[in-house]
């Protein structure tokens, strides 16, 4: 059996390794009475417009019919309450050491029973935009949801007969489609922050109380992630992009939580310097054999913060959630960004907003970009050792950002370390170590760090990490030894100075490293050792803590 053919009539049963309780429970409310297939992005477009709470504006859709929506499509609202926000403290993982799988599997039921009783919308899409790689997932909503649905096919490939032909023609996988069911209005008293299951290994999901539409993207790629780490792929939340020299290409990966600089870093042009190509700024994968990288979704999600009405990007806005809404001069709704009315304002643009936007790059990546906002860390550092490479990457440092809905008590400007910048990772964490181990090590790809938050004080702007970029793209940036500490060099820039003669930033390094070091050692006793990295990666960080005090 394959993604590209469902299970045959006359032998169902011996398909049962496909399937799990919570699987079965979830494909199952697909097939109810109560639920109404959207096939046409057209038709989900319509249903949208009337749901409630829903906001027609007056911004006309660019590249409409292209989009498969009406000539006159308008850019549509949605608001949620109190949380704005992803809530990773509702996810339950399948599997994992300490989730009570028979619990949560009766809970599940409950909820699609309750949910039988109203009327829910389903769609289908294709993740993954490549011969590569590419699954089918279904997701299911309540009606009164509707445009959270639009939204969703807007922000992965709806199902057309294009998609379908392409999809027809991709690499089989031993693996059944993806099934999300969500219904934010359920409420539990033991989950008073609602509840995320997902069952990775049989790509299943539920998502329960949580109205968020980030829930249902991530929650999509983690089960996609999933499924590609175990077909070969190294599973990605980063940006990805490919500068066209002269004398050939440049392909870079970059790694960071939302608000560290990612999308910047990713969809900036260049053009003055290189032309480029963007694969995508938040979800991709590598092909381990190839070093071949896939996009997963054609649109992007992206912060409002940063686009007043009058910046252009705002023409390829879709749909918009967590926004205010005015009149402007003529009476026509427009939009209130820049998280005025709260934080982590959100909105799908279309791919259009690059137009050097490609699906599929089978150049090899030639760097890795780790992004932190770590003041100890100089605003590029060079790392040269591929077990120090990959230790860093799975003790990437940074700060939370509004995109999450944390307690209020958890202090945002704390650095909190977030491996390989993918708290969606549903697998050990040693696997993904040894993945991107293998890319530095047999690949070849160069390793860097990014620090885009301050550095002596000093803030690392969007321009200082681009030039810096561009920089290594030409081949004319200047490392220099990052002080005594093995197999790392940094970019000197003006405005930063390192001075490994200061006991003070000495004393900074060493107990950021320490921080890493103890970080992996909670690793590798909590949870029966799930997270866990190989010796190696301890033992490289160590060596470099060891240089400070030498």
């Amino acid at each position: 059996m394959t993604s590209k053919q469902k299970f045959p009539v006359s032998d169902v049963t011996a398909t049962s390794g496909y399937f799990s309780a919570l699987k079965a429970t979830v494909e199952t409310a697909f097939y109810g009475n109560n639920v109404q297939a959207v096939t046409t992005i057209a038709a989900a477009y319509a249903l949208a417009k009337k749901a409630p709470g829903v906001i027609v504006t007056d911004l006309p859709v660019q590249h409409a019919s292209e989009l498969g929506l009406p000539e006159d499509a308008r850019v549509l609202v949605a608001n949620d309450g109190q949380v704005v926000g992803r809530t990773a403290a509702a996810r339950r993982i399948i599997g994992q050491p300490g989730v009570d799988t028979a619990e949560l599997t009766k809970i599940a039921r409950e909820a699609v029973f309750a949910g039988t009783r109203k009327s829910f919308l389903s769609g289908h899409v294709v993740v993954g935009l490549s011969a590569d790689f590419a699954v089918e997932a279904h997701l299911m909503v309540p009606e009164t949801y509707a445009n959270n649905l639009y939204t969703y096919l807007l922000n992965f490939q709806i199902k057309t007969p294009e998609a379908t032909q392409q999809y027809e023609q991709s690499r089989p996988l031993p693996e059944d489609d993806l099934y999300l069911y969500a219904d934010p209005d359920w409420h539990h008293p033991d989950y008073p922050d609602g509840l995320a299951i997902f069952d990775p290994l049989h790509n299943a999901a539920i998502i329960l109380g949580l109205r968020y539409f980030g829930e249902l993207k991530k929650g999509t790629l983690t089960l996609a992630w999933a499924t590609a780490h175990r077909n070969g792929f190294v599973a990605c939340h980063g940006g990805m992009k490919q500068y066209q020299r002269q004398d050939g290409t440049f392909t870079m990966a970059a790694f960071g939580l939302s608000g560290s600089g990612k999308s910047t870093i990713t969809l900036t042009s260049h053009g003055d310097r290189y032309p480029v190509k963007v694969l995508h700024d938040d979800a991709f994968v590598i092909d381990r054999q190839t070093g071949a990288t896939t996009a997963l979704e054609p649109a992007y999600f992206d912060k409002t913060q940063d686009y007043p009405m009058s910046d252009p990007n705002t023409r390829y806005f879709l749909t918009v959630q967590n926004v205010g809404v005015t009149l402007d001069d003529h009476g026509k709704k427009t939009l209130v960004t820049q998280d005025i009315r709260n934080g982590n304002g959100r909105t799908v643009k279309s791919r259009y907003v690059t137009p050097n936007r490609v699906d599929h790059l089978v150049e090899s990546v030639d760097a890795i970009f780790w992004i932190m906002k770590d003041d100890a860390l100089p605003p590029v550092v060079k790392v040269e050792d591929p077990s120090l490479a990959a230790a860093f990457g799975a003790t990437l440092a940074t700060k939370r950002s509004t995109a999450e809905n944390v307690r209020a008590d958890v202090d945002r400007e704390q650095l909190v370390i977030e491996p390989f910048a993918n708290p969606f990772r549903s697998y050990p964490l040693g696997e993904d170590y040894q993945d991107f181990y293998d890319l530095f090590q047999q690949r070849g790809m160069a390793c860097y760090i990014l620090n885009t938050g301050f550095f002596q004080g000093q803030k690392v702007k969007p321009s200082d990490t681009l030039d810096a970029i561009a920089a290594i793209v030409d081949g004319t940036a200047a490392f220099k030894p990052f002080g005594p500490l093995p197999a790392m060099r940094y970019l000197s820039l003006p405005n930063f100075a390192v001075d490994f003669s200061n006991s003070a930033y000495r004393a900074l390094l060493r107990q950021r490293l320490d921080d890493r070091l103890t970080f992996l050692a909670d690793k590798a006793t909590v949870a029966d050792g799930y997270d866990r990295l190989p010796l190696a990666a301890t033992q490289a960080l160590e060596k470099v803590a060891a240089a400070l005090v030498e």
